[in-house]
């Protein structure tokens, strides 16, 4: 808001006429009607007096915030987009630029700015647009010292996009410092630069990292949501997820054994006996295949530790020992099919 808008404002709320303002200040009428029309600004000299007679802050009169608020800064970025369409690219930069500037420290409203404008260069054809290169970097990089990890992030990320348009890859590299390790965008965007930089294993490798990665995540969210669901002794979205949990081994390629293993829990849990007995038999019988996704094409770039005879002989050993566990299978007890497996 306008100085003048705020004098207006606040005179009215008090019940005073332009003459009455003017009579107290020791200015003309005139004078006082040019502010409120923004043909005119007050005299530094009579900041505090208005503000006094007003009985507002100077803070206030003069329209001062901190930040703006996230409603304004989703009205100065309505307004930008809008003189885009308008105005010409120019206008609206210098429009934008003066925003910036009368919020200098708010990272949010800088690094917004910033993106709108870029993309809208790279949308349109804009003429010079490279001549805003430096303008927009510079956007970029006061968003880095925002305490807002999410604003930091985001301009680290447009800073990348930007560099590997460029093909200055080794600069764009610089910017994958302001992802965490465990930001599997981090990964991925590295794995971008070893592609442009022909360095194909290494993109492979990454890219598989992450699509294993990425599988254990999901497979763990599904368990975390079947626990939830058992709570709630809701068998049949148990059910599904196992389901889900089979599919998703399956399409991962990880091995039968990971496609069979998921449902003795929930067969365990409803005293099921032919579904236990089935999955005991293909846990055991799928054992040599719990390494499987070390010999699929999907991971083929990526190095695994061959998993002896010894070691898988050792897991059937403890697997068929929790198999015997009365507690847990007693409702087994006088199946053949059990009994003669725990009998190999």
């Amino acid at each position: 808001m306008q100085i003048g808008e705020v004098i207006r404002e606040n005179r009215k709320r008090k019940n005073l006429t332009q003459e009455e303002v003017a009579k107290r200040l020791g200015v003309s009428a005139p004078a006082v009607n040019k502010w409120e029309n923004g043909n005119s600004q007050p005299d530094i000299m009579l900041l505090a007096p208005i503000a006094r007679l007003l009985e507002i802050t100077v803070d206030t009169l003069l329209s001062f915030n901190e930040e703006p608020t996230n409603e304004e800064i989703t009205s100065i970025i309505r307004e930008a987009d809008n003189l885009l369409k308008s105005n010409t690219y120019e206008e609206a930069f210098r429009w934008a630029t003066d925003k910036i500037n009368q919020f200098p420290n708010c990272e949010l409203l800088i690094w917004q700015i910033a993106v709108i404008f870029d993309g809208w260069r790279l949308m349109k054809d804009i003429p010079d647009s490279d001549k805003y290169d430096n303008y927009i970097n510079d956007y970029y990089i006061r968003a880095l010292e925002s305490k807002d990890e999410e604003v930091r992030t985001s301009a680290a990320n447009s800073l990348f996009e930007f560099y590997v348009r460029k093909e200055q890859f080794e600069k764009a590299e610089e910017y994958l410092l302001y992802f965490s390790k465990e930001n599997p965008e981090r990964k991925r965007k590295q794995a971008v630069i070893y592609s442009k930089t022909n360095r194909q294993h290494e993109a492979y490798k990454a890219y598989e990292e992450l699509l294993l990665s990425g599988y254990q995540m999901m497979n763990m969210v599904i368990g975390s949501i079947y626990i939830l669901a058992m709570g709630e002794e809701d068998n049949k979205k148990a059910h599904i997820l196992i389901e889900k949990q089979k599919e998703l081994a399956h399409i991962f390629e990880m091995g039968k054994y990971h496609e069979v293993s998921c449902g003795l829990e929930l067969a365990t849990f409803e005293k099921d006996i032919d579904a236990t007995i089935q999955t005991m038999e293909q846990i055991i019988e799928n054992l040599d295949t719990i390494c499987d996704f070390s010999k699929s094409a999907l991971y083929a770039h990526m190095d695994f530790k061959d998993v002896s005879a010894d070691y898988l002989e050792e897991m059937k050993k403890d697997l068929l020992l929790c198999f015997r566990d009365e507690e847990t299978y007693h409702y087994m007890k006088d199946n053949r099919r059990y009994n003669e497996l725990l009998n190999i």
